[in-house]
């Protein structure tokens, strides 16, 4: 009797953690799954060994393993050179593009093809990526923004524009307008906005503007609100 509580314990314990995981945006699950499944062995070890089924030795071995995982990240951190090689590729990763952030959301420019992506920063797809919601859940989205935040709204308004184009309603607007959260741009985020990084020059500057002008000015095709920014981020950083 005891042997059977202790088994459905366990297995309660692991739905419970599995339910938790399948509640994460997607991008976020694969990582936890990966810990689900060490955990989901390491309490089969654990029942096996309990249950004398299982020898200690091999128990001890598995638990290294375990921990060997657990303790790979700190072993990486004492080797700079390769902490210092991610940080230049995601700093290359981040150079072609340009943020823009809200109340609610941040969206991305990649400048090279003009693609927007984003994430959610508050609200009931926290820490969702705006490409793994359907178009259902980008409405849904859309009327609590309407409701939270107008600069959130134009945000997604121009991620939803670029993902359905051709369409103009998705869904229905707000019955008050909903209050702006941006009194203005810092520097640092004009050059988040620019894509560019402390040392940019007024060269520099200038060239990100028009580069990025010619994907947004509305005249092109573009888009109004992005646009705006852009040419904030501009006026910020050359006074």
């Amino acid at each position: 009797m005891p042997r059977i509580l202790l088994l459905l314990a366990i297995a309660a314990a692991l739905y419970i953690l599995y339910r938790r995981v399948r509640a994460l945006p997607p991008h976020k699950r694969r990582a936890q799954y990966i810990k689900l499944g060490v955990g989901t062995a390491a309490a089969v070890i654990l029942f096996l060994t309990l249950t004398g089924r299982m020898h200690w030795v091999g128990a001890a071995l598995t638990g290294l393993l375990v921990a060997g995982r657990q303790l790979l990240p700190l072993v990486i951190r004492f080797f700079p050179m390769l902490a210092s090689l991610g940080h230049k590729a995601a700093t290359a990763g981040q150079a072609r593009q340009s943020t823009v952030e809200s109340a609610l959301l941040r969206m991305h420019l990649d400048h090279d093809s003009g693609k927007l992506s984003g994430e959610v920063l508050s609200g009931p797809w926290k820490d969702w990526q705006l490409d793994e919601l359907q178009r259902g859940q980008l409405e849904e989205l859309l009327g609590y923004c309407q409701q939270e935040d107008s600069d959130s709204v134009q945000l997604l308004e121009s991620y939803l524009q670029q993902r359905f184009p051709g369409e103009t309603h998705f869904g229905a607007a707000g019955s008050t307008p909903p209050p702006s959260s941006h009194s203005g741009l810092s520097r640092t985020e004009a050059l988040a906005v620019l894509g560019l990084g402390d040392d940019a020059s007024d060269n520099d500057i200038v060239t990100a503007h028009r580069k990025l002008m010619q994907k947004l000015h509305p005249d092109r095709g573009g888009n109004h609100y992005l646009a705006a920014k852009v040419n904030e981020a501009k006026d910020v950083l050359l006074g």
